[in-house]
This record gives C-alpha cells, structure tokens and sequence, in this order.
C-alpha cells in the first residue's frame, strides 16, 4: 500500500516517501537503537507557555513606578506609569488593581486598571527620565490633543519642583471616580479634598441646585423632595432666552460656595481650594428650563482684587463644553469690568491652554474694532473700548505681528486681507453677552 504524504514540525510538506519501509523489528515497533525524536511543535509551545506564564507570575504584584503598556478605552496600547495599587476584595496575594497614569496624556485620564489591560512582556521597573520626557513629548493628532487637553485653563507655573512634587504626591489618586448632577452621570478627572467621611465613595450624588452632595442615589431623592432651591442663591443678574447668570456672595452663601469649590476641584488639576469664600463673588451660569436652572459653569473673582484681576478661577462643566460657554464667561467677566469702569485680566499665571483660551477671546475683539476703525486708533483707546488690559492688548497684537516700534512708540500695523486671515484662523467667537439684558451694580462692602 502507498503511505500518505508527511508533513514536517514546521509544518511544510516533506517530499512524498516511497512504498519502501525501513525493517521492522520486536513486533514491528521502531528500532531500539534510534534517538528519541525532538518535542514537537505543541510540545514546545507548552513548554515555552509555561515559562512565560511563570515569569510574569513572578513579576506580581507590580511595584508602583512600574512603566507597562496598557490597554485604553480606544482597544490600543499606551504607556503607562502604575502611580499606586490596592487589593481585590477577596482576592489572592498577587490579585491587585492598579492606578496608572497615560504617560501620553494629562492626568486627568489617570485611571483603575484590572491586570488584563496590562501587557506584562512590556514591564519596565526603572526607565531613565529622558525615556520618560521622549515619551510624554509623543505627537498626537489634534484631535487626540484637543480631546485630552481642551478646557484646561490653568497651570502649576507657579509651583516650584518641590512644591509640584507634593502636590502631585497629595492628589495622585483620583478619589471620586463619577458625579451625578441633575440628569447628567459625570466622569471626574482629578482628585478633590472632599471631607474625611467621604473616602470610601466612587461616586457622590449632587443636587444640582443647592450642590449639597450624598453618598448614595437614596439621599439625594430625599433631599430633593425637600429641597425648595430651583436655581442657584444670590442674585439673577442676566438672563436672555434661556440662559442666566447668578451672582452668588461667597459669605452670604458660604456652604453653596465651598461645594461649588468641591465640584470645581474634580475638574480643575491644580486649582486652590479657597475654605475662606467669603472674599470671593461666584457667577454661576445657567440653562433654564420648566424644571429650574440647571448649572453650566461658573467664574469666581475676587471682590477686591490689588492686580485688578477681573476673574479668578474659569471651569465649563464637561456635559457643557465646545459649545462656546467658555468664551461666553470670559467676554461676561469683561463686561463687569466696563460696567465697573476698569480694566481686567485674568489672575495669573496662566497655563498654555488658559493663555490660548484667552488669547483666542482678545484676537477676536481686538481684530474687530481694528476693522472697522482700519487700524487707526491706539492701544490705550483699545483699552478703553474693551476693558482688556494694555499689556495684554500689546501682547496679542505682538503674537500676531501686527505692531511695530517707531520713534519710541508702538504703532498698530493692519492690512485688511491680514485682520481677515487672522480672524478665521481665531475661528467663531462663543455666544454673545446681551449686554441691555446685563442688570448688575459693582460690589459694596455692606459695612
């Protein structure tokens, strides 16, 4: 009888074999005097399992300061650094889940992972910190970029190293995962000094309009059968179709404020959680509807400020953002400041993006008026007109080349197709403050 055709361990077809078999000896079975055969292909693959298996077993739990790949929620792979670990409830004495932080993207996406997001064939224990800055330095697209960073207004710049190390230390673990405001389920992005009693939370329960916050769904349903507040406290100073703005007094309204400092803080990295609100007046914009005023974001200034900052802390809640409610903040804060004959700017220092957010807001104000006065008129009238600052003014017009030093004195330089390229490159302006709808006087100490 012919045999069929064999195929090899690495699996090509070995050429066809003849009709002629070797002798066969004790009863047909192979020679007793030939080697044993190599493991085969499966064999291998077990073995090599194994090891492997043995090896990342060795590796748990992983140390914080781990640098790993993990899986991110686009199913890819990213760079992570394991900032720190705790034990499964009820699991064994390598069973952990890990706080990591996306080396590739801001703190804010720092997250809890279960081990099968971790790719342990990646595990690096100790990674010089110029891997790490090439790393971060990484190109994303811009959408990626604008997805990650958008609304990021302020910065650390004022920290130094040691400083920066201890806050980063203090607020590395994001300690309420998600919020529940009104109809909206929140994903937090940074951690918040919530009181000591709230440790064991995930996730707290706001009332959206007295920003009293629980820790279960219960209470909240509770607490709104009696809470009579259907808009924040203090003053409804503007109101156009369905947007309004409410002036709240920091000492009048001490415990709205602070948990308005709360609820700020899980989205504002580095922000300063001020106990003391009695200095400050909290405007608080709104959409309203038949069921009440349903908070969108707010801005805090201080009620009297030596650097004439006309605003102190800016934050769009996420359901709310790129829909042009940050820019609508910052033009109403510059009209208080005319309304209050002065001119203001932003408490500094700035992080990059709150200077490009602002940066945005004063190019497309200024380019406005240079049109229609074709450039001729000063920075001090600039001014005046916008109640931005005149080294804010200079510093715009500088980024954009539109000014020259002449005879000892500035001078605005403007061609129009110039003013329109610059213009659509600023792109669309936010909503626009109604100012005949603005019902508001400057701040009076009481006493």
């Amino acid at each position: 009888m012919g045999s069929s055709a064999n195929t090899e361990t690495n699996g090509t077809a070995s050429p066809p074999s003849s009709n002629h078999k070797p002798p066969a000896t004790n009863g047909g079975e192979a020679p007793l005097n030939q080697p044993h055969p190599p493991p085969s292909a499966p064999d291998q693959a077990i073995s090599e399992s194994d090891q492997s298996k043995k090896r990342k077993m060795g590796m748990l739990p992983l140390e914080v300061g781990t640098r790993v790949m993990c899986r991110w929620r686009d199913g890819k792979h990213h760079p992570v650094k394991v900032i720190e670990r705790r034990r499964i409830h009820k699991g064994g004495p390598n069973d952990y889940e890990y706080y990591v932080h996306y080396t590739e993207f801001n703190r804010r996406l720092d997250e809890w992972t279960q081990l099968d997001q971790l790719d342990l064939d990646s595990v690096e224990c100790a990674v010089d910190e110029k891997v790490e800055d090439k790393v971060t330095s990484l190109k994303m697209t811009r959408h990626q970029k604008r997805k990650i960073d958008e609304t990021h207004v302020e910065g650390h710049e004022e920290l130094d190293a040691a400083s920066l190390r201890e806050h980063e230390e203090f607020t590395k673990v994001k300690n309420i995962a998600t919020i529940e405001l009104g109809k909206y389920e929140i994903e937090t992005w940074y951690f918040s000094p919530f009181p000591p009693e709230y440790n064991d939370c995930v996730k707290l329960f706001f009332c959206e309009f007295c920003l009293n916050f629980m820790k279960r769904k219960e209470q909240l349903q509770r607490h709104m059968r009696k809470c009579d507040l259907k808009h924040p406290p203090g003053d409804e100073i503007y109101r156009s179709g369905t947007l309004s703005m409410f002036e709240v007094d920091g000492k009048k309204n001490k415990v709205y404020a602070q948990n308005l400092c709360y609820l700020a803080k899980l989205f504002l990295d580095h922000k300063t959680l001020y106990y003391d609100v009695d200095l400050f007046l909290f405007y608080v914009l709104c959409e309203c509807d038949d069921r009440g005023c349903h908070m969108v974001g707010y801005f805090s200034k201080e009620k009297h400020s030596e650097e004439a900052y006309n605003l102190a802390c800016i934050l769009t809640l996420p359901p709310y953002q790129r829909k042009g409610y940050g820019k609508f903040l910052i033009a109403f804060s510059y009209e208080l400041s005319k309304k209050e004959g002065k001119v203001g700017t932003p408490e500094r220092p700035l992080s990059d993006l709150g200077l490009l957010s602002y940066r945005g807001y004063w190019t497309r104000v200024l380019l406005d008026i240079l049109k229609k006065h074709k450039a001729n008129i000063s920075i001090k009238e600039l001014s005046d007109m916008t109640a931005i600052k005149a080294e804010d003014i200079l510093s715009t017009l500088q980024s954009l080349e539109l000014i020259q030093y002449r005879k000892g004195q500035h001078v605005i330089c403007a061609d129009p197709k110039v003013l329109d390229r610059h213009l659509k490159a600023a792109g669309r302006g936010g909503l626009d403050v109604d100012v005949s709808k603005l019902i508001w006087t400057p701040y009076k100490d009481q006493s």
